[in-house]
């Protein structure tokens, strides 16, 4: 069993995945919850819109989930605050008046939601703290391992430079500083870049918003210059595209290496046309799965069930030792597109391989 604070920087992670799969059992030792049937009501709470995973992955992968965990009895109740976490508040105050029977929380301030989870707690009401690390009494967490998110974009925008390391100037597009992940996120990338780069700005950028990360990308081309920047740490594929957007605007025409995050279908296209260097893959079919899983056997008193699902453990600003599940990650370059996003369905090559990319596509072995 892995104890790791996500407060703070870790050192570096050697993973050994949590269980997957689930034992199937049910709990029956002193501490087993009250069980439920299959009417399961499952309340979602997802963060935001700008990236596009939420919607299109995350939110139907669950609802499908529950409801073949539940013989199609199971349902979802599913908001999306749009990156307002006073909304969010209310959205998540709306699920503890309607008495779901658990919450799936991806908080849009990790701190600022505590009171509302401690809410739901008074109210019998168990909180998963799904893909960001909430803050209050939660009973578990599901993400993926954040802090390696952050050395595996490091080690590949160092292996992107190649010469230019030592030397080499480089922008840090970080994230939202309302987002616990952000802070892991910096905090892995900078284990490998300090000491092998020199880091010439950087950003804690609002709301992970591309318009965002240009306007900051624009202040620090000024400040640098468009010809001396040797590569750009960007947290994520939207402030990625942001980021481009400004270097273009300036005149570069050989862009610098570009990190990212997401393997959203813009940067896989980038990726290709060689306007990104690479992107992190995450399964999130594997992490929305599990959290189905984990919200459902918490609901149906399956401990045993729970506990394999859970056998990490995180520490909040708030809680330690909250059962856990870190779900691993991967480097998405050129190099292995078939072997991550098609290989898990989550593109085609027809909507990879656009007329736009379509060259580009042929010229690494795509149709």
């Amino acid at each position: 069993m892995r104890r790791i604070a996500i407060a703070v920087a870790a050192p570096t992670l050697s993973l050994s995945l949590a269980a997957c799969g689930a034992l199937g059992g049910s709990g029956s030792s002193s501490t087993a919850s009250p069980t439920k049937g299959n009417d399961v009501t499952v309340g979602l709470l997802l963060p935001e819109t700008a990236n596009t995973r939420y919607d299109k992955f995350d939110y139907p992968i669950i609802k499908r989930q529950v409801e073949s965990l539940t013989r199609n009895q199971g349902r979802v109740d599913y908001a999306n605050a749009g990156a307002d976490a006073g909304k969010q508040a209310e959205q998540m105050q709306k699920m503890i008046d309607d008495k779901v029977d658990i919450i799936l929380l991806d908080a849009v301030d990790s701190h600022a939601i505590a009171d509302q989870v401690k809410k739901a707690k008074d109210a019998g009401i168990p909180v998963i703290a799904y893909d960001r690390l909430a803050e209050g009494p939660i009973d578990a967490y599901i993400s993926f391992d954040n802090e390696l998110v952050g050395q595996v974009q490091g080690r590949s925008l160092i292996e992107a430079m190649g010469a230019d390391t030592g030397s080499g100037k480089i922008v840090m597009m970080n994230g939202s500083p309302t987002d616990p992940n952000a802070k892991q996120f910096k905090a892995g990338a900078l284990s490998e870049l300090s000491g092998k780069v020199t880091i010439a700005a950087s950003y804690d950028t609002k709301d992970w918003k591309p318009e965002n990360a240009t306007a900051n990308m624009a202040q620090a081309i000024a400040q640098i210059g468009k010809n001396n920047i040797a590569g750009v740490y960007s947290a994520n594929d939207g402030m990625a595209s942001g980021v481009i957007k400004a270097l273009k605007a300036a005149g570069v025409t050989s862009l610098p290496p570009i990190t990212g995050q997401d393997a959203e279908l813009d940067a896989v296209q980038r990726i290709l046309a060689g306007e990104q260097y690479m992107s992190v893959y995450k399964s999130y079919p594997t992490e929305a799965e599990n959290a189905a899983e984990m919200a459902v056997a918490k609901v149906q008193g399956k401990d045993i069930q729970f506990d394999s699902l859970t056998r990490d453990k995180v520490t909040s600003p708030t809680n330690k030792d909250v059962p856990a599940q870190l779900v691993s990650v991967v480097a998405l370059t050129k190099s292995n597109i078939k072997d991550t996003v098609l290989a898990d369905g989550i593109y085609k090559e027809s909507e990879i391989c656009t007329a736009r990319y379509r060259s580009a596509c042929a010229a690494n072995g795509l149709k």
